[in-house]
């Protein structure tokens, strides 16, 4: 069962004034007896009471009494709050056997009922199931009214106005018999209904006539001992027919007490101040206390302090259990505490919503006065031609601006409008802003605004040389840009694409291209950049849109032919908002981004004169149309020599003065530095060899300041200057900077000086990472070194194959492969095998190696996946090698992919393999001959020391490692062992 809320209906809690016997209902003393509802009849229903009479004294209508004892009472369960005596609540009933059996006691003349607070917050019952379900003591209640619950036509349940009288306890709870149908209970509702219409109309026009002669001052004469029988309140028929809750209760009487105690009246002397401070901050509580005080019988608060306490309690929005303490404490002293508490916290909150309620409302009126006085000023300003609207100023600053840019037709058009627009709009209109950012971001587009080339070719290769070593080839084409834009008086925009490992100087390249042409620079990087409108940017109708990075460029560089590096292009995402890739299709095309257009900004770009450099690892991931449109330049990983250089020229010095041992004799030898090279950092480029030469000086620095010691204080020079002041004048005047402190660099003895060599150099940086410079020193039988190519940069590849059981007669011939082969290989593997069982069968018939072996072809390293059409020349050199028991030289290296009839077929990456080979210390190198122009365009001192075998078919290459090998030696090389066998069994068989 649910209460009202009583802020929403303040008169279910506070009595109405006294003397209403009307409508409204008037409050009902505790023994006099409620108002009746709309007749005050004395049971709320507005409808004829058959067991009650009217008696007439002095020809005076009086009401009939309360009973002072009622046994047994239908129990409802309230939830929220608890009811207390004298005070009106309205309650919902829902249950439709609760419902009816309500409305049976409104026509039997007994609307008294039991109201009992629920334990449980959460539980929503209109009947008790067990007792501990509620508070055992709670308030005898006369039903005064009920109406639907709903304004719809269907009775979903009804809304009862309750008037307690008196507290009452629990003493036993009866069981409920089985639940009727709701049917069932509606059938026996309906067929009393005719029976009580009758009356209801008789009664009406009796209540009628009762209002207007009903006088509250006269008293009520009381019914005779004979009619205060059992059976009028008897409610055993409610057991019968209705599903209920039915309770045994007794009165719970208060103890009496002393109104002229001290104690309590000044309790409630407390209690009436306090009801003044909340009535001063709550105008609801005003009109309540005016209620209760007029409906005092007595006049006199002081005179009825339990009633004052009840109402305490009964008005305040506490806790429900402190009110239920209230409810069951009989003692007024303890009562009167109680109500007290609960009370001042009420007065608390009012005060907190009081002061809440004030802040508010000095902000607003606050700002209010501001936003007045500010409105003020600005016409008068105005008027006075000292300023002049906001909007004003950006018309014409944004024109200002404009005079200055070279402007292209379409887009002085397209500013034009957006400017009349914005100067017809409304500063508070959301398209203000929006029209505002726009002419903003066109405004800052440098239309027609070029910074000045360099065309020196000395300049050029002067600064390219400063910053990278090697990297010949992107050398040579800036060298060829700068050359045709002297010539022709004027460049056009290139898109380079510059692709090798990491670690080679791809990135810093573009900034020294961009020095030595003098450009202005900018990077953004691509790599996983999965959305369109981070190139082509966002249409303006979104919000926070704004254009995509290219335009974005130009506005921070302002000039139209900066150099912009798209670095990572090779990593580019697709996602949902598109494929960015495509997106730069339109960027990187010579022939269209001289009118790129970018979805925020709506107008033509020209981006012919921009200079893009591009960056990648691999080619494989970028898209064949993308790739297209750029020219792309190789660059190869460094050989050992090269990264000695760069790490004595470039790494080494910046490392020392990043450590801050420039002046100190600090000395990284170039034993040292090769000891790196070959045991550390082994990848084809040179950051990881960075990386380390900065971890050996950082380490330098380390012992220099061990050795000086910390003893001496470090001078610290105070550049602001100090000022004398009062600790009281310190106080209060506030410093407008603080003072600033340098500390000077230590300076260190020209007698501390450090080498570091080949010997200490594992102090620096650990242990040797890679012990030997291959994996084989000499290479067995079945063993032979292979080139491959990563993204990393080339690096040698073993292929090893061995015997898995002894050859035999009875052998059957098969070919395992292991090494996480990827489905090329696979396939490379295949026609390996096939083309050297081939080339046995046809040129040695008599070694029957391939017709009884049992192989086992394997790649080291099987956590790397493999995969690469280069691997069939070196498996089948491997397979020939075991098949002829002969082992391979370590100094041979192979590349090359094999068709099943011999011929050797082009590969690529062949300058990294070469590097990898020159770094695995071998002398020869067998590649295919469709590679011959890859191997002459080589630089001189990458092929030094490397003898290069151009072969054509896999015979060429047979010459060359098999081909000091008799016929006769290897039709024989297992003649022995399979003749050995076959004695043996013809021995058996004798």
């Amino acid at each position: 069962m649910k209460e009202r809320d009583p802020k929403d209906s303040p008169s279910d809690q506070a009595p109405p004034p006294a003397g209403n016997g009307g409508n409204t209902a008037g409050n009902g003393d505790g023994h006099e007896g409620g108002n009746g509802g709309s007749n005050g009849n004395g049971n709320g229903d507005g409808k004829s009471n058959k067991n009650h009479s009217w008696d007439v004294v002095d020809n005076q209508l009086q009401k009939p009494t309360v009973p002072e004892v009622y046994p047994q009472v239908l129990a409802l369960p309230i939830a929220g709050r608890p009811l207390f005596p004298g005070f009106y609540k309205a309650v919902v009933i829902k249950e439709p056997t609760v419902t009816a059996a309500i409305k049976e006691l409104m026509k039997r003349g007994q609307p008294y009922v039991g109201a009992f607070l629920l334990k449980d917050e959460g539980l929503d019952v209109d009947t008790i199931t067990n007792i501990d379900q509620v508070h055992k003591v709670g308030v005898f209640a006369q039903i005064t009214s009920v109406f639907p619950a709903t304004s719809g036509k269907e009775e979903t349940g009804l809304t009862a106005v309750l008037y307690p009288h008196r507290r009452i306890k629990i003493n036993e709870l009866l069981p409920i018999k089985e639940k009727h149908s709701v049917a069932a209970v509606e059938e026996v509702a309906s067929s009393k209904t005719a029976v009580a219409e009758e009356g209801d109309k008789a009664l009406e026009r009796v209540s009628k006539k009762a209002e207007s002669e009903f006088e509250p001052e006269k008293a009520v004469v009381q019914k005779s001992e004979a009619n205060k029988t059992d059976s009028q309140y008897a409610t055993s028929f409610l057991a019968d027919d209705y599903a209920v809750s039915l309770v045994n209760v007794e009165n719970f009487v208060e103890p009496e007490f002393s109104k002229k105690s001290p104690y309590i009246r000044a309790v409630t002397s407390e209690i009436v101040s306090v009801f003044k401070e909340i009535a001063s901050l709550n105008p609801l509580f005003r009109d309540q206390i005016a209620s209760f005080s007029m409906s005092q019988s007595a006049g006199n608060v002081f005179d009825e302090p339990s009633k004052l306490a009840d109402f305490a309690a009964a008005v305040s929005a506490g806790e429900a259990l402190e009110l239920q303490e209230v409810l069951e404490t009989l003692p007024v002293e303890e009562r009167l505490q109680k109500s007290l508490v609960v009370l001042k916290k009420e007065l608390m909150n009012a005060q907190l919503q009081n002061k809440i309620s004030k802040d508010v409302e000095s902000k607003i009126a606050k700002r209010q006065r501001e936003y007045y006085l500010m409105e003020q000023l600005k016409g008068i300003k105005k008027e006075l031609g000292l300023e002049s609207d906001g909007k004003d100023k950006l018309v014409e600053g944004f024109k200002e601006k404009a005079t200055k840019l070279a402007m292209p037709a379409t887009v002085k058009k397209v500013f034009d409008e957006e400017i009349n627009k914005l100067a017809h709009l409304e500063p508070a209109a959301s398209e203000f802003n929006v029209t505002r950012n726009y002419l903003d971001w066109i405004t800052q587009i440098p239309w027609g605004q070029r910074s000045r080339e360099n065309y020196s070719i000395m300049h050029a290769t002067t600064v390219l040389d400063e910053d990278h070593y090697g990297l010949k080839d992107v050398k040579d084409r800036i060298l060829e840009f700068i050359a045709v834009g002297k010539l022709r008086g004027t460049v056009e925009g290139k898109i380079l694409c510059l692709s090798g490992p990491p670690g080679v100087g791809k990135t810093s390249i573009g900034k020294s291209i961009a020095r030595a042409l003098d450009r202005e620079f900018f990077r953004f990087s691509v790599g996983g950049l999965t959305d369109v409108a981070e190139i082509k940017g966002h249409r303006r109708t979104y919000v926070g849109a704004m254009p995509g990075k290219v335009i974005q460029a130009l506005k921070k560089v302002q000039t139209e032919n900066p150099l912009i590096l798209i670095d990572e292009i090779d990593k580019l995402g697709r996602g949902h908002q598109g494929d960015p890739s495509s997106a730069l299709l339109e960027l990187l095309d010579p022939e269209q981004n001289s009118s790129f257009l970018d979805h925020y900004m709506d107008v033509p770009v020209d981006l012919s004169k921009v200079l893009f450099v591009c960056t990648a690892n691999v080619l494989d991931t970028i898209p064949g149309p993308l790739l297209d449109r750029m020219e792309v330049i190789q660059l190869s990983g460094y050989i050992a020599e090269e990264k000695a250089a760069i790490a004595e020229k470039y790494l080494a010095p910046a490392a020392k003065t990043a450590a801050g041992l420039e002046d100190v004799n600090v000395n990284l030898t170039p034993e040292a530095i090769d000891a790196l090279i070959k045991n550390y950092c082994r990848e084809s480029g040179v950051r990881n060899l960075k990386k380390h030469i900065d971890k050996v000086f950082r380490k330098a620095a380390f012992k220099v300041v061990q050795e000086i010691g910390e003893d001496e204080k470090n001078p610290v020079e105070e550049k602001a200057e100090e000022k004398k002041q009062d600790d009281a004048t310190a106080a209060t005047e506030a410093k407008p900077e603080e003072e600033k402190q340098v500390r000077k660099p230590l300076v260190v003895s020209k007698d501390v000086s450090i080498d570091i060599n080949n010997e200490n150099l594992k102090d620096y940086v650990g242990p040797q990472v890679y012990q030997t410079e291959r994996l084989y020193e000499k290479t067995p039988p079945g063993v032979v070194m292979g080139l491959a190519w990563t993204s990393m940069g080339g690096t040698s590849l073993y292929i090893e194959s061995v015997l898995e059981s002894s050859l035999g007669p009875k052998s059957t011939p098969h070919l395992s492969k292991t090494g996480q082969l990827g489905d090329v290989m696979k396939e490379s593997t295949s026609i390996a095998y096939t083309y050297a069982k081939s080339l046995m069968a046809t040129h040695f018939p008599k070694n029957k190696f391939f017709d009884k072996a049992k192989v086992h072809l394997h790649c080291p390293a099987g956590a790397v996946p493999k995969d690469g059409p280069s691997a069939g020349v070196t498996m089948t050199t491997a397979l020939m090698s075991l098949a002829l028991n002969r082992p391979v030289s370590s100094n041979i290296a192979m590349t090359g992919e094999l068709t099943v009839t011999g011929k050797v077929l082009k590969i690529g990456g062949l300058k990294e393999k070469t590097i990898a080979a020159k770094r695995s210390k071998v002398d020869t190198i067998l590649f295919p001959k469709d590679n011959q122009a890859d191997w002459d365009e080589l630089p001189d001192y990458i092929k030094e020391g490397l003898t290069g075998v151009p072969c054509d078919t896999y015979k060429d290459v047979y010459d060359v490692v098999f081909g000091d090998i008799k016929k006769e030696e290897v039709e024989n090389v297992w003649s022995d062992v399979l003749k050995e066998e076959e004695e043996k069994k013809e021995t058996t068989t004798v």
